[in-house]
């Protein structure tokens, strides 16, 4: 019977994990393109980040509170969590502004580069081994990087550089916030992390607030859903099925901007950006490959 069970629910689990994960990219990459539109009406990206977060935290707060499991957001390193949460507000603020320059495909590709990033970072802070096989894949896949972020691939180097400076950034906030799981629950790392760039952009807020129309925050509040339920439906996600079955699927989002671009903007990617997306792409999953394969090797010797 415990055979029969398990095979059962293993293969729903990686079905609805993968569910979850394309339901994901889908919500935040239309947060993204929306986040660019309203940039492109006036509003400002830190106006964007501190309207996100008003709207966000009160949301987990009382998500939580009426499940009765408020318990599940007290950190019980709290320095260390509002330390993350507000150095991972460079993520999205450099981000938000490189979309500014660039078409939003071209943005999010360079930006899987994190993958590469997150590798280099977890065998520094986390003193993961990495074989050949992943070096080689990281050497591969910044050639990819460099390909997509040529002159003639469309956008501004400046915009390249931030989304660049994003990527960095999310690789710190994903290897941190997997080393701080080793005591902390993940729901208290969302809510440290939305609470921390929303201390910071509110803080920076009197400088950098645009007077916008009124309809303009009915964009802002579709920015904040779309972020809620991407970020939801990520995490359950990776709780109910093994990463290296998802995060292969993270790449939908590439579609989903490259619709966008076509749809909003009528901008078509160049070829150099297609040819850099096949490149990080392919050596990304083979990095995901490869650490699947050595976890799988520890776990039968």
């Amino acid at each position: 019977m415990f055979l029969l069970t398990k095979s059962v629910k293993a293969p729903i689990g990686e079905f609805s994990g993968i569910v979850l994960m394309l339901l994901a990219m889908c919500f935040l990459s239309t947060m993204d393109a929306i986040a660019k539109w309203l940039m492109e009406h006036s509003a400002t990206p830190i106006q964007l980040l501190a309207l996100r977060s008003v709207i966000i935290v009160p949301c987990v707060i009382l998500y939580f509170w009426i499940k009765g499991e408020s318990d599940k957001l007290v950190p019980t390193r709290p320095i260390a969590q509002g330390i993350r949460g507000m150095l991972g507000f460079i993520a999205p603020f450099s981000f938000f502004v490189g979309i500014h320059y660039l078409p939003l495909t071209a943005a999010v590709v360079v930006f899987f580069s994190s993958i590469f990033f997150t590798t280099l970072l977890s065998i520094v802070v986390l003193k993961e081994k990495v074989g050949v096989h992943r070096w080689m894949a990281v050497v591969v896949g910044y050639c990819g990087v460099a390909l997509a972020m040529m002159p003639w691939s469309g956008g501004e180097l400046k915009g390249y550089l931030l989304v660049l400076i994003s990527s960095v950034a999310y690789s710190a906030l994903f290897i941190s916030g997997k080393y701080l799981a080793r005591t902390e629950s993940v729901t208290s790392l969302v809510l440290s992390y939305n609470l921390g760039v929303g201390v910071v952009s509110l803080f920076l807020l009197p400088w950098f607030w645009s007077n916008i129309e009124w309809q303009m925050y009915l964009g802002v509040l579709l920015l904040a859903v779309f972020a809620l339920a991407g970020h939801f439906s990520m995490t359950k996600a990776f709780s109910i099925a093994e990463a290296s079955q998802i995060t292969p699927f993270e790449y939908t989002g590439v579609l989903w901007t490259l619709l966008f671009d076509i749809v909003i903007w009528q901008v078509y990617p160049s070829r150099y950006t297609l040819a850099g997306a096949v490149i990080i792409i392919s050596s990304s999953l083979y990095v995901i490959h490869r650490e699947r394969a050595q976890r799988l090797k520890i776990r039968y010797r």
